[in-house]
């Protein structure tokens, strides 16, 4: 990595933990930075997932800690998500560099959409049957485990839709985000699918954001954030899409 690499990455990662401790979403900025800092597609993936996994490491310790987190249903919704997190990642590990940015791009828009004009989540009455339930976070699991940007806005649409608390939810989260990626992670890593050095250049800047947005939350931050956000992943998924080159040849 140039120096100039190290501080995109670094920046970058600050402002995705900022997002993701007041919004969620925050691997819509880190992908597409890692790629343009020149850690490419299916790698930048790969790479990611390391920052994603020390940040839910300790998320899940703070609501294990505090035992908030409902261990009996957590088990039940974990176990079909890992399986299609791993799935998922053997998947994502095997498509190509371009394509997987151009797929990453498209995916951006409704994800930026979803994680800025965030749907109302409304507690259902009852629990899902067992072979419902399995079926949907088995899928949720195959995404996160392919994509993992937005996961957690998904699962906490799934899980209040499942039947249980926001407060719950959020717990119930943050461990099935860590599980998934505890199986993606060991996959780009067979496929040498991870830089380590970005890595932890991401990580160290998505660690110092997430607990600098907290207190940024707290003082009302979040209307500042929203429009920077907007802005970031339009100009990022150009460049995904590949439209930064397109008008560089003109």
């Amino acid at each position: 990595m140039s120096g100039l690499d190290v501080v995109i990455v670094l920046v970058g990662g600050f402002f995705a933990g900022v997002v993701n401790s007041m919004a969620g979403g925050g691997s819509l900025l880190t992908v597409p930075l890692l790629s343009l800092a020149g850690v490419e597609g299916t790698t930048a993936n790969g790479t990611n997932r390391i920052a994603v996994l020390i940040q839910n490491m300790a998320g899940a310790y703070g609501y294990a800690k505090h035992n908030r987190e409902n261990r009996r249903e957590t088990v039940r919704v974990v176990i079909p998500a890992v399986f299609g997190g791993l799935v998922g990642s053997l998947i994502a590990s095997r498509i190509p560099d371009a394509l997987f940015e151009r797929i990453f791009g498209f995916l951006m828009l409704p994800l930026l959409a979803l994680t800025v004009w965030k749907p109302k989540t409304k507690q259902a009455e009852s629990v899902w049957p067992l072979w419902v339930s399995s079926a949907v976070f088995f899928g949720v699991g195959l995404y996160g485990g392919a994509v993992q940007a937005g996961v957690g806005l998904f699962l906490l649409l799934v899980l209040s839709r499942a039947g249980f608390d926001l407060v719950t939810a959020n717990a119930m989260k943050t461990i099935v985000i860590l599980c998934i990626t505890l199986v993606a992670v060991p996959v780009f890593v067979y496929n040498d699918q991870i830089r380590w050095l970005p890595a932890l250049v991401l990580s160290i800047g998505m660690g110092v954001g997430g607990y600098a947005g907290a207190r940024f939350a707290i003082e009302g931050g979040e209307k500042v954030i929203r429009p920077v956000l907007v802005v970031v992943v339009l100009a990022l998924a150009s460049r995904m899409l590949g439209l930064w080159d397109l008008v560089a040849s003109v």
